[in-house]
């Protein structure tokens, strides 16, 4: 065996050795049980912030089995975190209320374009229509509901 392809062997064997042990790190979305929606202003609303909004700030984030591998599930669960610490409809209680999701969502940094990449979550990919009537919505939904932030 040349000394070349025995070198490949060697890091291919070190680099499936590190991925196996990577995967033992527990590190992965999880979903609390916490579910304390704010009073939503119309359906409308309320479906439109499921289908854009609901993975990354809320407690009912769904992920497909290739999410789940590390280190893909790191980023993803980093991610997660600090989308539920800004805002996450699942744990409101009445407040003094937002409206920086409803200007996120008008100025169109939310949902964040490569979230719609590659075919998924189409759903999320709102019309120019579904951002007015989504940041609308917010405007009026948060308005006296404090979600999340860390509380």
């Amino acid at each position: 065996m040349s000394r070349r392809l025995l070198v490949l062997l060697i890091g291919l064997g070190a680099f499936v050795m590190l991925f196996a042990v990577m995967q033992l790190v527990p590190y992965r979305v999880t979903n609390p049980s916490a579910r304390d929606e704010p009073a939503w202003n119309s359906p409308e609303t309320r479906r439109l912030a499921v289908a854009a909004c609901y993975d990354c700030h809320s407690n009912e984030t769904e992920t497909v089995w290739w999410e789940d591998v590390a280190p893909l599930s790191w980023w993803l669960t980093n991610h997660v975190d600090e989308g539920r610490s800004a805002l996450n409809f699942s744990e409101c209680t009445p407040g003094r209320g937002e409206n920086e999701a409803a200007e996120a969502v008008s100025e169109g940094s939310m949902p964040p374009n490569y979230y719609t990449w590659l075919g998924l979550h189409g759903d999320a990919k709102l019309s120019a229509a579904q951002r007015r009537s989504l940041a609308a919505g917010l405007r009026a939904t948060l308005a006296g509901w404090d979600c999340g932030h860390g509380a």
